[in-house]
């Protein structure tokens, strides 16, 4: 043990730089996924954010306006309390839009328990009377901004005007049309003039409970203080929470993909590192067991000592994070904050140090063992290397006369193909998941950009309220910027075997067929034929080509499938048919709603203005939603991912120079002999760089194009969108991508080339072993 001892000190003074490399690298490593696993967490659970940020409440409870909603705030359990609050009823109309509210009424002063979060505007003020402040979900479904302006109707009051003063969001289960109303703040006298009669009046309270899992227990004797009567309604925070993560299925998914492509990279970086130095104590090992060392001493030796390493970046890289992590300014400070307090982050960053322990231990085991097998006695090179045919490459090479340090660069860089091969996966890892990363960028683009090529052409829908089929042509042809109105109806379907409902739709016409996005097959244009998404055909195990027969209201109906559409609605669980092949059915079927095409460059709103306004409110005009709109958040965490990807490759850059100087100290002694100046092997060694960052961007960019597509394809055929939405990155930004490695590569190691350059003649000498 002491000569174990001994050896390991002589080891570090010796080799300081190395060793403090691998405790850096480790620590980086650390950081940078503890700083991912905050993005990811304040990115795929908005709702966790709000609810921290906001001090949520955990059970809203809404009662009678009698009740004596005071003594709920004295239950035991109950830490804090928001309201009672006076609400009621009322719908809200704007351009078109309605939804359904709750008016609740406040003061100019936030709550201090479960206080929404403002994302635009200001909170309610006493000198602008007329004002609201619109829950988050409940504005986008009215197009509502600051500044806009309601109509807002109450319960047998009169219609009242109201200016959006603010958006704010909220903890609470969030707007669903025709199920949860939305949630607007007025002033007291605005709740009054909207319901003046008071029949339709309510309360509602929210409790904060010290312990979160007494949520069923603080309802029962919440029933049980106030009675059954009193209580019109109860929503607790699981609930909100599922309903939230509902619509983030998607964005965890694709999140949690990412997180796991950064831990992989770093293990890759971390194992190269070490499997690296190991690889540079060879003679040492030799020496060692030359002197009596047994292959499990010198196993225990390396392994010791690199675990140590290990455990000392790990302590390095989790302490640095946790206290300075919630101190970097913008997103990601904010996400290092909300994480510090969130019931997870109890135990993930130490499974994650953890897991990075386990995985150098593993990395170093495997070198370890290697050296384990060098022999007791060294091998010296042969002085003079055996011949090697030149290649094909480096003789057109030289008969273009191209620059001698590239050809040797080249040289250099591929004269070993096993451990090229490696520095080139090792470094294609990150570049693989960057493209993989850009990839669903510009999946999100094709979605925001080109809509009609994802399956949503049409950019509104409208519903008439005791309008005719002609009366709503009329007033949709008289917009300009209307391309096509495609008129349309759905119902409910029973599937073979009765066991479940499907949505039969109706859209278009035969003369005028509905652009269906058809990723497989082909459009419906005859009689009885029909597109469906890919969440149908998995329900009813079907592919196209095949007839499926259906019950719609007591009658059958047989439909042909001759394509597969990508389906954005129902988790694709839809099928599509003409409207006519509808009404061949049911004669008498009238339009339920009509799909509207825009020219290009039109406004969705406007048009939704002006049809309001035309039609006196009789329509009702919605924005026909696009999956992206969930999505925005990933893009600020992809931004931060590439960069700890970029952090990444750049540790695993550092360690293939040091390789390679190192390797090739040898050469560089021969180089010197044969003449060259020290700036033409600095040449030398940096295109050797150069050329295996080029080789890894190839094989990183293409793999990842390919990944990408297959990943995005694989999660849009479980989610029923079905495949054909992935968008691989356009050549210029994967070009981008190839040239920033390869620029950063060459810079990264002109250091190391200079300093290899100033080695003394004796230090090289000493190498032949």
């Amino acid at each position: 043990m002491r000569a174990t001892l001994r050896w390991a000190h002589a080891d570090l003074r010796a080799r300081r730089g190395e060793a403090l490399f691998v405790v850096l690298a480790t620590a980086g490593v650390i950081a940078s996924l503890l700083l991912a696993g905050a993005l990811l967490e304040y990115a795929a659970n908005p709702w966790q954010r709000v609810f921290t940020q906001s001090s949520g409440a955990h059970v809203w409870i809404h009662t009678r306006a009698g009740a004596d909603t005071g003594r709920l705030a004295r239950l035991d359990g109950v830490s804090g309390s928001s309201g009672p609050f006076p609400t009621t009823p009322a719908g809200a109309e704007l351009a078109g839009a309605k939804a359904a509210l709750e008016l609740r009424s406040s003061g100019p002063a936030e709550p201090a328990v479960a206080h929404p979060l403002l994302g635009s505007g200001h909170w309610l003020d006493a000198d602008h009377r007329d004002g609201i402040v619109l829950e988050r979900s409940v504005a986008a479904a009215l197009w509502a901004e600051p500044g806009d302006t309601l109509r807002v109707r109450g319960s047998g009051g009169t219609p009242r005007t109201l200016k959006v003063e603010g958006i704010a969001e909220s903890a609470e289960p969030r707007f669903r049309q025709g199920e949860t109303p939305g949630i607007g703040w007025v002033l007291p006298s605005v709740l009054a003039e909207v319901d003046p009669s008071g029949d339709h009046r309510g309360q509602a309270i929210g409790l904060r409970l010290d312990d979160p899992g007494d949520t069923d227990f603080t309802v029962q004797r919440a029933v049980t203080t106030l009675g059954a009567d009193q209580i019109a309604k109860v929503s607790t925070w699981q609930q909100a929470r599922s309903d939230a993560e509902g619509d983030n299925r998607l964005l965890g998914l694709l999140l949690g993909l990412f997180g796991l492509g950064a831990l992989l990279a770093a293990t890759v970086a971390v194992t190269g590192a070490i499997s690296t130095r190991v690889r540079g104590h060879l003679r040492d090992i030799s020496v060692l067991k030359a002197i009596g060392f047994t292959p499990a001493q010198v196993v225990r030796m390396f392994l010791a000592e690199h675990i140590a390493f290990a455990l000392l970046g790990v302590a390095i890289g989790a302490v640095v994070t946790e206290t300075l992590g919630s101190r970097i300014p913008g997103r990601i400070g904010e996400a290092m904050r909300l994480w510090q307090v969130l019931p997870e982050h109890a135990w993930v960053p130490s499974v994650t140090c953890a897991g990075a322990v386990l995985a150098i231990a593993s990395a170093t085991g495997v070198a370890a063992w290697r050296a384990g097998r060098v022999p007791p006695v060294p091998v010296a090179r042969a002085a003079v290397p055996r011949s090697r045919r030149m290649s094909g490459t480096t003789r057109l090479a030289l008969r273009l006369r191209t620059p001698p340090a590239l050809v040797l660069g080249w040289r250099g860089a591929f004269s070993r193909p096993g451990r090229s091969s490696a520095a080139v996966g090792r470094l294609a890892v990150p570049l693989l998941l960057i493209t993989v990363a850009l990839g669903a960028w510009s999946t999100l683009d094709r979605f925001e950009a080109h809509p009609e090529k994802v399956g949503l052409a049409a950019r509104l829908t409208v519903r008439s309220e005791g309008l005719g089929d002609a009366e709503v042509r009329g007033m949709l042809s008289e917009q300009p910027d209307v391309a096509v109105a495609h008129p349309g109806a759905e119902v409910e379907a029973l599937v073979p075997g009765q066991t479940g409902t499907i949505t039969l739709r109706g859209l278009g016409t035969a003369r005028d067929p509905y652009p269906f996005s058809v990723a497989e097959g082909r459009a419906a244009t005859g009689p009885d034929e029909a597109v469906a998404g890919q969440g149908l055909l998995d329900l009813l195990d079907v592919r196209v080509g095949d007839w499926v027969r259906m019950t719609v209201e007591g009658s059958p109906q047989v439909l042909h499938i001759v394509g597969r559409s990508i389906e954005t609605e129902d988790a694709g669980r839809v099928v599509s048919t003409a409207l006519d092949t509808l009404r061949d059915r049911d004669p008498k079927l009238t339009p339920d709603f009509y799909r509207l095409e825009l020219r290009h460059g039109a406004d969705a709103r406007a048009v939704s203005s002006a049809l309001a306004s035309s039609s006196h409110g009789r329509l009702e005009v919605r924005e026909v939603p696009n999956p992206a709109d969930d999505l925005s958040a990933v893009r600020g965490v992809i931004v931060g991912l590439v960069a700890v990807l970029a952090l990444i490759g750049l540790a695993e850059l550092s360690t293939t120079i040091g390789s390679g100087v190192r390797d090739r100290a040898r050469d560089l002694l021969a180089l010197k002999a044969m003449g060259l100046t020290p700036r033409q092997i600095m040449a030398v060694i940096v295109a050797s760089t150069g050329f295996v960052a080029l080789a890894a961007a190839a094989v990183g960019t293409v793999l990842g194009v390919f990944a990408s597509d297959w990943l995005i394809d694989l999660q849009g055929r479980s989610s029923g969108i079905g495949a054909g939405i992935a968008q691989a990155p356009s050549p210029a930004t994967l070009a981008l991508v190839g040239g920033a490695a390869v620029v950063g590569a060459v810079a990264v190691s002109v250091v190391p080339a200079a300093r290899a350059v100033r080695r003394r003649l004796a230090d090289t000498l000493s190498d032949v072993l």
